[in-house]
């Protein structure tokens, strides 16, 4: 069967540019019989139907006179975030992960904020969905070391890392995932990730650190507190979807 790249047959069929359609994929939002397409280029039998996943649009959590805080959609990258709402980013969130970000509107906050979080004086909680069954609360204490490469960053534990400390607990465990709750006392490059990594509970969608293939990776972040604001976003659909379904699994069993 005649086969063409990826992109180009996505773009056929959605009647985009050829760059609209690698953008799509490159940002993991292209399926093809429920699989996700991650390389833009891939050869692909010239009859393939895609299908494209929605992104929600960035909502505004709360805005005064020192920060704007955004309820960030998976997909979207913090810097893109900055960019439309026009005000330097506090803090990042990787591409797939949802939830509170932070942007700053005035100097003074922001070296403050800054000194804050050098100070280890900010609030930072998590929900994730991972492999395994995390059944007790768990302090994790280890170094972690930054990697910088052409296809950008990854964090390992290691002896030569900087002090990285995370705490977890169990929400809720099923037969082979857990969902829980992780809260990080410092804030190192995808250190939640390289954390559960470590101890055999990768994120699931987490494939960079071992986790099982999923639509993206489920890590949210729920809940931040600096000087006297505290910000929460809801849990986003798929991670209530995600709840359901494995609840009907276990009520199946």
């Amino acid at each position: 069967m005649k086969k063409e790249k990826a992109y180009v047959l996505l773009a056929k069929q959605e009647g985009i540019s050829n760059r609209k359609a690698k953008e799509l994929i490159d940002r993991g939002l292209v399926y093809a019989k429920d699989k996700k397409i991650k390389i833009a280029r891939g050869l692909l039998p010239i009859n393939t139907k895609f299908k494209i996943e929605k992104v929600n649009k960035p909502k505004v959590i709360f805005e005064d006179d020192n920060v704007l805080v955004i309820d960030k959609p998976p997909y979207v990258t913090s810097e893109e975030i900055s960019k439309t709402f026009k005000y330097p980013l506090l803090h990042r969130l990787d591409k797939e992960t949802s939830g509170v970000l932070v942007l700053t509107k005035n100097d003074d906050f922001r070296k403050k904020a800054i000194e804050e979080f050098k100070k280890k004086n900010v609030y930072k909680e998590y929900v994730a969905w991972v492999k395994g069954i995390v059944a007790e609360p768990e302090k994790i204490e280890l170094p972690i070391k930054v990697i910088k490469t052409k296809s950008g960053a990854f964090a390992k534990v290691s002896a030569d890392g900087e002090e990285a400390i995370t705490e977890i607990e169990p929400i809720l465990a099923f037969r082979k995932k857990s969902k829980i709750k992780a809260i990080i006392h410092t804030g190192k490059t995808h250190q939640i990730r390289a954390h559960l990594k470590a101890i055999d509970h990768p994120i699931i969608g987490d494939e960079k650190y071992g986790g099982e293939p999923y639509k993206r990776v489920m890590l949210h972040h729920k809940k931040f507190k600096i000087f006297d604001y505290e910000f929460e976003s809801e849990e986003p659909k798929d991670f209530v979807m995600r709840e359901q379904n494995e609840n009907r699994r276990k009520r199946r069993r």
